[in-house]
């Protein structure tokens, strides 16, 4: 008997996904636990593995969109004997049945079309999608046991033969074909992915429902340079992880935080919701677009902890193995602008949270340090907050005392 494979229900939020790709065909041979096909919802890319040994058959193609719960392909058991399988098949598969010659009255070949070598073991709907596209079967190779030739069989091969087919001339008299996808040759139109349009919505709910505004300062990166440079390699032999950057803002944020609770709050209704611990999302970019997974209980982790976590998100974000559960619930979001040479920017809110700190790229400027001029590595950072819960004065003193905890990084650690 067939096991069916289902779009998963990832969140309660999530209604649909993209059949972002098959990692294997229909007619493979798969094994219980095999990677199979990746789906993209709104919020995150993932891999379905199968539940079982057998045979796979792709029933919608990769591209489609569909609604979670929905069957999109099969893994049929190895047939022992074709006769015996074929009786095993789901009954709202048509059992095969061979092709019969036509009646007199019956539908007759177009003409012209080439003539089937082999006879064809497939159910009605599969031979009428065959007339319809002047279909050789001896060209198809069947999926299904005892080499059945399936609808997906079909689908797959006229996408196929579609892709590789040379554009032929056109005729003088032959109209112009109409290309859907723009009028200006020169100019490419695709649809947004899930993850993109779900961006753009957060990015205007956003813009219309806080009042946010930005506050920035400069930090002097010299001390924690240094302690990388001096400690990073004994880091990573101790804990095989690298003494990054971003574990040292973390820290800073999280002691901020804890002076500055509405920060690390949400408005909900008529009311404030003040978090007692620190969920510290940090942005990661990838080819889908941004995703933020959330660290949990920041305020509990050490800086190896902190780091282990942030290369274990970035590698399962690239596999397309993030759990939906892993983006949700932060209070406080990192952006690191950064590392793609940003110099300055205003992150916008990642909503319902009250705040988003920005990071960018270390230049060396002269600054002035008692009364000398001197060249320092120096990094602007941005708070973007909503005002409606957040004044002035505490995203300022925020802001000052993550510049206070970057630049004594030592003091941070034993304070933390």
């Amino acid at each position: 008997m067939a096991v069916e494979i289902r779009i998963p229900a990832v969140g309660e939020s999530v209604r649909e996904a993209v059949l972002a790709q098959w990692l294997k065909q229909t007619g493979d041979d798969v094994h219980r636990g095999d990677p199979i096909l990746v789906i993209e919802t709104d919020k995150v890319t993932l891999e379905i593995t199968a539940e079982a040994d057998g045979i796979l058959t792709v029933q919608i193609a990769a591209g489609a969109t569909v609604p979670v719960g929905a069957v999109v392909g099969l893994i049929a058991a190895k047939p022992q004997s074709p006769v015996a399988d074929i009786e095993k098949q789901p009954s709202d598969i048509p059992k095969a049945s061979p092709v019969t010659p036509p009646s007199p009255g019956g539908e007759s070949p177009v003409p012209g079309a080439p003539q089937p070598e082999k006879e064809i073991v497939a159910g009605p709907a599969v031979r009428r999608l065959m007339h319809l596209h002047g279909l050789n079967p001896s060209e198809i190779i069947g999926s299904g046991p005892g080499g059945r030739l399936t609808k997906g069989d079909i689908l797959i091969h006229l996408e196929n033969r579609t892709a590789s087919a040379p554009v032929p001339p056109k005729a003088a008299s032959e109209p112009a074909a109409v290309i859907p996808v723009s009028i200006d040759d020169s100019v490419i139109r695709k649809p947004m992915s899930p993850i993109r349009k779900r961006i753009a919505e957060r990015l205007l709910e956003a813009r219309r429902n806080t009042a946010m505004l930005t506050t920035f300062n400069e930090i002097d990166m010299t001390r924690v340079m240094a302690i990388r440079k001096q400690h990073g390699d004994a880091f990573k032999k101790k804990h095989g992880a690298t003494l990054g950057m971003m574990g040292f803002f973390i820290r800073a944020c999280v002691t901020a935080l804890t002076e500055i609770p509405e920060i690390n709050a949400q408005i909900d209704g008529d009311n404030i919701v003040f978090h007692q611990a620190c969920h510290v999302g940090i942005a990661v970019g990838s080819e889908k677009g941004l995703v933020v997974p959330v660290i949990r209980h920041a305020e509990a982790r050490s800086f190896a902890d902190l780091e282990k976590a942030i290369v274990d998100f970035v590698e399962r974000i690239r596999a397309g193995k993030l759990n939906l559960a892993e983006l949700e619930g932060g209070t406080f979001t990192i952006s690191n602008g950064g590392v793609y040479g940003s110099l300055l920017s205003t992150p916008i809110l990642n909503t319902p949270q009250s705040g988003i700190l920005g990071m960018h790229k270390i230049e060396k400027r002269p600054v002035v340090i008692d009364d000398t001029i001197v060249i320092r590595p120096m990094m602007y950072v941005a708070l973007s907050y909503d005002h409606r819960i957040v004044d002035g004065q505490g995203a300022v003193t925020f802001l000052k005392r993550v510049k206070e905890c970057i630049e004594d990084p030592e003091r941070m650690m034993v304070e933390v």
